[in-house]
C-alpha cells in the first residue's frame, strides 16, 4: 500500500492546532506521494476529535481506543505501529512539538525509516520524497532524501500549513484497541495564566538578560504595547521568574510561528533560542556585542545598550 498517515495530537480534550495544520499538509502533499490520506487518533475518547480532522481531502480517519485521555509515547509507539504495519504507508507525519518528539524518533526506528525533524516543506518527485528544514545554525535551507527508505517519518514545524475550515467527507474506522499500560497519567501542574500566545504573534518584542534587572520588566513591557508587539523573551529572563514562561521563545518555549517582526532586546542569540524565532522575514537585533550570534540572523543590528536603546525608542515615541 502507499500514501500518507498523520498521527493527530490532543491534549486535555482538545484537539492540537498541530494536528489539523499536519493535515492540510498531508492533503497538498497527497498528488506528490500519491496514495489515501490517513489519520490515526488515539485516546480513551478518540471520536471526540475525528470532526475537527476531518478536513477535505482526508480519506479515512482511524480511531485508536487505548490508555487515558493523554499522550503516552509508549503506548502511541505501539498503536501507531500496528496501524503502520496494516497499512503500510510511504509517509508519517507528526507534529514537531514536545509530544511529537517524544514519539517520533522511536516510530522511525521501529518503522526502519528515514526521519528528518523540524521539517516546514517536503514532496517527492522522481527520486523520491524529500523534506526541507534549516540546518547548520540557519545559515542554509537543506533539502533531505531518503534512498533506499520505503517509509518516512517526518516531523512538522508548527504554524506552517493552514488547515482548511471546510468540512471533508473521510470515512471513519475503528482500529483494533491496544492494551491499556499499567500506569496511568495523573495530574497537570499549571503554568501560571499569562494570555500571551506568542506562537500566533505577527510582532514580538522580546527581551533577554541585556535588561539587567527584573526591575526593568515593566518599562519594556510598556514599551512593546506602544508599539503595538507582543512581548516575548529569551529562557534565562523565564527561568529567572521575570516573565511567565508563555512569554519564552525558543525550543523550551514557544515558536513565533506567525511573526513577521521580531525585535530582540538583550538577546545574545543562543540556538535554543534561535530554533523559536530564526525564521522570521525581519528580525532587528539589539546587543552590545558585535559578536553576538543573534547578529547572525538579523536582518538589522544595532550594537547598543538596551536601556539606551529603549531610551531612544521612547523620545521617538512621544
Amino acid at each position: 500500500m502507499s500514501g500518507i498517515l498523520v498521527v493527530a495530537e490532543h491534549r486535555r480534550g482538545l484537539l492540537a492546532d498541530i494536528s489539523r495544520e499536519a493535515v492540510a499538509a498531508a492533503v497538498e502533499a497527497r498528488a506528490a506521494i500519491g496514495g489515501p490520506v490517513r489519520v490515526v487518533v488515539i485516546g480513551d475518547e478518540p471520536a471526540r476529535h475525528v470532526d475537527g480532522l476531518n478536513q477535505p481531502g482526508v480519506d479515512e480517519i482511524l480511531t485508536v481506543t487505548a490508555g487515558g485521555s493523554e499522550f503516552d509515547a509508549m503506548l502511541y509507539e505501539e498503536a501507531v505501529m500496528a496501524v503502520a504495519a496494516e497499512i503500510q504507508p510511504t509517509l508519517v507525519l507528526v507534529g514537531h512539538s514536545a509530544d511529537g518528539m517524544a514519539l517520533a524518533p522511536a516510530l522511525a526506528v521501529g518503522l526502519g525509516s528515514g526521519f528528518a525533524s523540524d521539517v516546514f516543506g517536503f514532496g517527492a518527485d522522481e527520486q523520491g520524497i524529500y523534506a526541507l528544514r534549516s540546518g547548520f545554525n540557519n545559515k542554509v535551507n537543506m533539502s533531505l532524501r531518503f534512498p533506499a527508505k520505503p517509509v518516512v517519518v517526518l516531523t512538522l514545524r508548527g504554524q506552517t500549513w493552514k488547515p482548511s475550515s471546510d468540512t471533508g467527507s473521510a470515512m471513519v474506522k475503528a482500529f483494533a484497541a491496544v492494551p491499556t499500560p499499567g500506569y496511568s497519567h495523573l495530574e497537570y501542574i499549571e503554568p501560571p495564566a499569562s494570555g500571551v500566545d506568542i506562537g500566533k504573534a505577527d510582532f514580538i518584542f522580546s527581551i533577554g538578560r541585556g535588561i539587567q534587572d527584573e526591575n526593568n520588566v515593566p518599562r519594556f513591557s510598556g514599551l512593546a504595547d506602544r508599539i503595538g508587539a507582543t512581548l516575548g523573551c529569551s529562557r534565562p529572563v523565564a527561568d529567572s521568574g521575570w516573565l511567565p514562561k508563555a512569554h519564552q521563545v525558543g525550543l523550551t518555549g514557544k515558536v513565533a510561528g506567525n511573526c513577521k517582526l521580531y525585535i530582540a532586546c538583550g538577546i545574545s542569540g543562543a540556538v535554543q533560542h534561535l530554533h523559536g524565532m530564526k525564521h522570521v522575514e525581519t528580525i532587528i537585533a539589539v546587543n552590545t556585542d558585535p559578536h553576538a550570534p543573534i547578529f547572525k540572523v538579523a536582518s538589522l543590528g544595532v550594537v547598543m545598550d538596551s536601556l539606551a536603546f529603549a531610551d531612544a525608542l521612547e523620545r521617538q515615541l512621544q
